[in-house]
Parts: C-alpha cells; structure tokens; sequence
C-alpha cells in the first residue's frame, strides 16, 4: 500500500473521543475538501473524498454531532480520475451546519481561512485540523532526498492557517504556490514523522521511519563503494602518470641514471598500474613502499633538474589529460 493511502486508512479509523476536536477535524475537512455552493440561494455543504472509510467518518460525525443527516454520490474512475471519489453533501441543512462549523461568519460570509475556533484553539484542535485537512488533500512520499508530507489547500489564507497550526505543534510547515496551487509542505524528516504522530498515524509513522532508515543504510553503502571506486581510480590514475613521468626522466637521463634509482625506475615503467607496496614487493631485494616512492622521487628530481639546465622539456612533457583528471 503507498504511504499516502496507509496514512488516509489509519486517520479515518482513528477513534477521538472530545467533541471539540472533532468539530475541528469535521471543519477542517469540509474545508479543504470541498466548500460551499449555493443552490437556489441556499448554501449547500459538500466534500469530495477520495477513501470511503473517510467519507464514512465524515456522515457519522456531521450526524452525531451536529443531527443532519447527509448524502453520499460516489464517482466511479475515467478520465482524469484514477480512482473512486465519494462527494458527501448536506442540502438542506447546509446553511445551519455552514454557520456552526465556522465556515460562514455571523454575517452569512464565506471565512476565507479556517473557523476562528480552530484558529485559537487548544493543541487538540490544530492535530485535528492537520487530521481533517490531509484526510481531504493531503499526500505522503517514500522516505528520499525529495520526500514530503503534503497538503493541497484551497486558497492562500487556509494554507497560511494551516501552516500556524503546525507551528502551534512545533512542527516546521511551509506555505507556498506551485503551478498555480496552494500547498503546505513538511519536508524535514523528523517533522514528517512527528506530524504523523500528532494527526494519529502512528503505524504508518513506524512503517515511514523503517522505510527512511532502510534507505539512508543503502544510500551510505553507496558512497562508501562510489568513494572507494573514486579513490581506486585516481590511485590507478596516479600509478601510469608516474610511470609516464618516470619514463621520460629515463631518456633524459639516459645512462647517467645510478643503479639503484634505474631498477625503481624500471619497476615503475613495468608495472604502471601497480601500488608502491607491490612494487617494493617485486623489487630484488624487496623494498618498503617508502624506499620505492622515495628513489622514484629523487630519479624525477634528477631528470627534470638536468632538463632545465639543458632547457628541454622535463618529466611532466608525456602526461596526457586523461592523466590528470580528478573525480
């Protein structure tokens, strides 16, 4: 099951016992799912949901709480929509349920943020609203570098609202506009995982965090192998850069190169991509890593000391680019 579908199952089936909060989540819900119309110059309430279990919840609480009963129309799947939709409205109760869950004002207006209760009220009210806005918008991805908790918001101000009941949890959201459309984003990990906590998904929480956790171990194998191919690469790089430099402070040098600097020398030139230590390995008598690389040196410094006296070029004149390169 995706995240997101995980989350919007466990919601619907959280149980919340205190009327206050779940007059929050009811109004939170038909805020962001839905809205008001007017019909024949009377408010009508609906909400489209995309989870049955959702749409259920939604019919229950308006009954129990507040005695209308409601509607449920379900769109089957074409077209644009992937899957079912269920728009639950209540018609003719609409302006009586619109004036007591806040969505219209005491002047009969549309309330262009959330209801002023859920606005101020307690901790409850903004994990409520937080509960009732992503059962009606919102989205969950995989744990990764672009993972992100999501809510698609109807307007500017609801998204604002929504971002201070966040901040009321302490939890970081942010309000911004993409393609046209108002969304609230929690990006930071431990946020996403803290606001699943405060909303009542604490199994898809625990499922979210294994899921990161799994990702973050292959993702550090994965650099430590990248790191350990990079360095393999430049050592190998390294290696025939030396022995081309090598092989030219052998013609400079010609027979003027001491016995114990040519059979380094010789070593290097014959064994390009070889390590120091093999090369010590391969040296008769056997050497340290140290004495190879330390002949070596002086046979270049040689070379390239006799090349400037004899203004030719020196031991670097073979290197090609591809010799140079750094990862």
């Amino acid at each position: 099951m995706a995240m997101t579908d995980k989350v919007k199952d466990e919601l619907s089936r959280f149980e919340v016992t205190k009327t206050c909060c779940r007059k929050a989540e009811v109004a939170s819900l038909l805020r962001f799912a839905g809205g008001l119309h007017i019909v024949s110059r009377k408010i009508v309430v609906e909400a489209e949901l995309d989870t049955a279990h959702a749409a259920r919840r939604l019919r229950k609480d308006i009954a129990e709480l507040y005695g209308y009963s409601s509607e449920l129309m379900v769109l089957a799947a074409g077209g644009l929509r992937k899957g079912s939709r269920y728009v639950v409205t209540v018609g003719e109760h609409g302006p009586a349920l619109a004036r007591q869950t806040g969505l219209v004002d005491a002047e009969g207006r549309p309330v262009r943020g959330l209801p002023p209760r859920v606005v101020g009220g307690s901790v409850c009210d903004a994990e409520s609203a937080w509960r009732g806005a992503f059962l009606a918008h919102g989205s969950l991805t995989e744990p990764g570098r672009s993972s992100s908790l999501e809510v698609t918001s109807p307007g500017p101000e609801v998204a604002l609202a929504l971002v201070g009941a966040a901040r009321r949890l302490g939890v970081p959201a942010k309000a911004r506009e993409v393609r046209g459309v108002d969304r609230v984003v929690i990006r930071d990990g431990e946020a996403i995982g803290a606001m699943l906590t405060h909303m009542g998904a604490e199994d898809a929480r625990l499922v979210w965090e294994e899921r990161r956790m799994r990702r973050e171990v292959r993702a550090t194998a994965n650099r430590l192998a990248n790191f350990d191919d990079a360095n393999l690469r430049r050592s190998a790089r390294a290696a025939v850069a030396a022995g081309s430099r090598v092989a030219r402070a052998m013609e400079i040098l010609g027979e003027d190169v001491p016995d114990h600097l040519r059979q380094a020398g010789e070593l290097r030139i014959e064994h390009k991509e070889a390590s120091l230590e093999e090369l010590g390995a391969l040296a008769d008598p056997p050497m340290t890593k140290d004495a190879v690389a330390g002949r070596i040196r002086r046979l270049l410094a040689m070379a390239d000391k006799r090349a400037a006296d004899q203004g030719i070029p020196g031991t670097d004149a073979n290197l090609t680019p591809d010799m140079l390169e750094d990862d």
